[in-house]
């Protein structure tokens, strides 16, 4: 019979610990729970095993590593990189749809694609200003003008979102469109310059510094979209 029983070394706050016990239970696995309480505990544990990282699991007396081994182990595909990114425009979809709704009594009308680029807009603005320091750090790697002018990798979330806002409110149009036009254009060039054409492996800074998106056509969906509002904006503006 195959045994059953997993051992997990962990420290008791640990939340890829807390993972890693939940999983192992969900595949019908006892777990006994080693608790780490000290840092002499968890210095002296890595240094027998010769492993960096806690926690570690543990079947059959054989060492599995950590959540991400363990995920592994059981065949289950790494965590989506783009999942953060399709929840996001998922919700400002649905946000503009709803909006629609609320507004004109009907879900399905030219203002829900307007109001979901705007509020797509706001939304990447809001993560990006989450940790400013680290979007600017990522975003002059390939940003064209950023490289040339420091200050603007700090001005653009702000941008962003102000012109989203204005946007959003159907005023300004005279500022609020050329503004869209004018850093998506120079984002869009920037991402086909360093991805198709130096071939660069890059993080995409346009859902914030602590990305793992690699840089590319998301980054220039977000661009071409900013670029297509403001001209469809500008076609339109009476």
């Amino acid at each position: 019979m195959t045994d059953r029983t997993a051992t997990i070394f962990r420290t008791l706050s640990c939340p890829h610990g807390m993972k890693a016990k939940h999983l192992l239970r969900r595949k019908g696995y006892r777990v006994e729970d080693r608790h780490l309480t000290t840092r002499p505990q968890v210095d002296a544990f890595k240094a027998e095993h010769g492993v960096a990282t806690v926690p570690q699991v543990f079947i059959g007396g054989t060492r599995i590593g950590g959540i991400d081994d363990l995920r592994r182990h059981f065949g289950l595909r790494p965590a989506n990189r783009y999942r953060p990114v399709i929840a996001l425009f998922a919700m400002t979809a649905l946000m503009a749809l709803a909006a629609s709704h609320a507004a004109f009594g009907s879900a399905l009308t030219l203002r829900a694609a307007e109001w979901f680029v705007a509020f797509s807009m706001v939304a990447l603005a809001l993560i990006k200003l989450q940790n400013l320091d680290g979007f600017a750090t990522m975003f002059l790697n390939y940003d064209l003008l950023a490289r040339r002018w420091v200050p603007y990798a700090y001005a653009y979330p702000f941008a962003e979102g102000l012109a989203g806002v204005l946007m959003i409110a159907g005023v300004l149009t005279w500022l609020s469109a050329p503004l869209a036009l004018v850093i998506g254009t120079i984002g869009a060039v920037s991402v086909l310059k360093a991805v198709y054409i130096d071939r660069r492996d890059l993080k995409c800074a346009c859902v914030g510094g602590s990305s793992t998106v690699p840089l590319g056509f998301l980054s220039l969906t977000e661009n071409v979209m900013m670029v297509a509002m403001a001209g469809w904006m500008l076609a339109t503006a009476h």
